[in-house]
């Protein structure tokens, strides 16, 4: 093995400092010379007024599905390098629908002619089905605000969703506000919104939405004195609830704080049951699923976040993860992903950002194995679910799915078992003899396994690469049938008769130096086999033998394999043919052939 040339790495300043005094002796780690000290832990940047005793979510469960509003159309749309064109917008809203989705974020009207004019093209093509809310954003500043209210007459069902940034470093550093200011200017807009939405939209069912931006770094004292304070003034009621969204616009925390912050906001908000509590999580921390999760435990009752997971820096909240993730819990996500990768084809194709092979259920390689341990226990489950279907009289599609290593049936998402395992140096017997039973029917005996394990193990170690079903079964096909037609010796012209219990087997044997005309008699076919062979030279002993049907039908291949002992060496064969006898006898002269040839080499 050669040694690496150091110079290609990075320049690391390799941790160097003094082992705490506290650390156990198990870890010498030592601490890193990277400035950590210049952040602050969330609980010094955001208070928490949630005591243990009011602490509910963590022993809630959830059963059943948020009200799931995708913004792949603004939020994520903002975050492409080349934003969506109305064509392409359209393809997404189309899909979004599809899939089940009734409240939908559209559009930043006021942010480009392109998002005011997608808006006209939904409001006037006939597009949006009457159970179908559209959703455009603004900013709490009036001119937009007028703009937004504009772009969306017309629509029969709208929900007009007004921001404003409200942590300390976004009053302190970008808008130059204090408490009081920003309430005031909230407010502000909050009442124009209102006013110009009852001119412009008569008739239309218009609901509002307000997100204090930053919400899990804004003091909650403020945040919920502004939020009760909108609702106030839209006079919000069951009837006609008002939508406060949550952001972490930001991961700062762990996921446990920004619960305990939903949970408070949750227990003091007014008009509780006149509000939807929404939450819109970002992927800062990586962490924007558990996010979502908790927060929903926690009382949120509504979730925004986008497609696989798109938007600004590591993207807003991944809504495929989060709704697979119900459903893997035994719950109604009420989103269809029956086909997801056709969903991931129109995704990809409209942000033009590919999803990752390794994305949660939508990747390419999600749902395959190469580790021969899981490939082993994969195998074995999906055979006795099988069987666990068939004893309920049930489709394999409607049995309780408990296969290891597969948190859902890939089948249910569109998905199908030929790249559940797929096979490189790293694969095992169990995973190898999965793909010839997925792709030939072949059975191969426990025994039989490691011995074209090893087979399969040279070429992958020596090629660095995988190996297709297809390819494994020409490499079988090299190895154990392909000798009976390639080997020193070949039958030429054989018969079997049976009179009674004696089994007569007739051939002439054609070797490199003679035809040799043999007769032997046995208390079956194979046993009459090995007496000819004897005259032809050839002892074999047969040590196993085991023979299957590879499919129904009465043309289905059988396959067999004999295990001998010939020319000093214990070998397999295997055989393949229509026929039952003709497999068998195949499979005992692959064998003979397999060792005679390796002895004669």
């Amino acid at each position: 093995m050669s040694v690496p040339d150091k110079s290609a790495f990075p320049t690391l300043n390799t941790p160097a400092g003094e082992i705490p005094a506290d650390s156990p002796a198990w870890n010498p780690q030592r601490p890193s010379s990277m400035p950590h000290h210049r952040y602050q832990p969330a609980h010094d940047r955001v208070d928490v007024p949630l005591a243990d005793a009011e602490r509910e979510w963590p022993s809630r469960r959830i059963e059943t599905a948020p009200l799931w509003v995708p913004v792949d159309l603004r939020d994520g749309n903002q975050a492409l390098p080349e934003p969506m064109d109305t064509a392409r917008k359209r393809r997404m809203f189309d899909l979004l629908c599809a899939m089940g989705f009734k409240e939908i974020e559209v559009a930043y009207p006021s942010a480009s002619q392109t998002d005011f004019d997608f808006v006209r093209h939904l409001a006037t093509s006939g597009a949006v089905a009457q159970d179908v809310t559209v959703s455009v954003f603004t900013p709490a500043r009036p001119e937009l605000i007028d703009r937004t209210i504009d772009s969306v007459a017309g629509l029969p069902r709208v929900l007009v969703h007004m921001y404003t940034p409200s942590a300390p470093t976004w009053r302190n550093v970008v808008l130059g506000r204090d408490r009081a200011d920003l309430k005031k200017m909230i407010l502000d807009a909050a009442g124009h919104l209102m006013h110009r939405a009852e001119q412009k939209l008569a008739g239309a069912d218009v609901r509002f939405e307000f997100s204090p931006e930053v919400f899990n770094l804004t003091e909650p004292d403020f945040a919920l004195d502004v939020c009760n304070s909108v609702t106030s003034l839209w006079d919000a009621s069951p009837d006609r609830p008002v939508v406060i969204n949550l952001p972490a616009t930001v991961e700062i925390s762990t996921p446990n704080v920004y619960a305990d912050q939903i949970e408070y906001m949750h227990k003091h908000l007014d008009r509780r049951d006149a509000v939807i509590l929404s939450v819109h999580p970002h992927n800062d921390r990586g962490t924007g699923v558990a996010c979502a999760e908790l927060a929903v435990l926690a009382g949120a009752q509504r979730v925004e976040g986008c497609l696989f997971g798109n938007g600004e820096r590591t993207g807003n909240v991944d809504l495929v993860t989060l709704v697979l993730n119900l459903y893997t819990q035994g719950v109604n996500p009420m989103i269809d992903l029956s086909d997801i990768d056709a969903v991931r084809q129109v995704v990809e194709e409209c942000i033009r950002i590919p999803v990752h092979v390794r994305h949660p259920y939508a990747g390419d390689l999600v749902h395959t194995a190469f580790s021969g341990t899981h490939q082993d226990a994969i195998s074995k489950g999906l055979v006795r679910h099988a069987q666990e279907a068939e004893d309920l009289d049930v489709p394999a599609s409607e049995a309780p799915w408990k296969v290891p290593y597969l948190p859902i049936d890939p089948a249910d998402i569109g998905r199908t078992y030929e790249e559940v395992i797929r096979v490189n140096s790293q694969s095992g017997k169990g995973g190898i003899a999965h793909l010839l039973h997925a792709g030939q029917g072949l059975d191969l005996p426990q025994a039989m396994r490691p011995d074209f394990y090893r087979t399969v193990q040279q070429v992958t170690d020596d090629t660095g690469q995988e190996l297709s079903g297809e390819e494994l079964w020409k490499l079988f096909h090299a190895a154990y049938l392909a000798p009976v037609h390639d080997g020193p010796y070949v039958l030429d012209g054989w018969t079997t008769r049976q009179d009674g219990v004696e089994h007569e087997f007739t051939a002439t044997v054609v070797s490199p130096d003679a035809r040799t005309p043999v007769r032997g008699i046995g208390n079956g076919p194979l046993a009459a086999l090995t007496n000819a062979l004897v005259q032809a030279g050839v002892t074999v002993d047969i040590l196993t033998y085991s023979e299957h049907a590879t499919a129904t039908g009465p043309d289905a291949p059988a396959a067999a394999y004999a295990y001998c002992r010939t020319a000093g060496q214990d070998v397999w064969g295997a055989g393949w043919d229509t026929s039952i006898l003709t497999a068998s006898v195949q499979a005992v002269m692959a064998a003979v052939n397999r060792a005679h040839g390796a002895a004669r080499d």
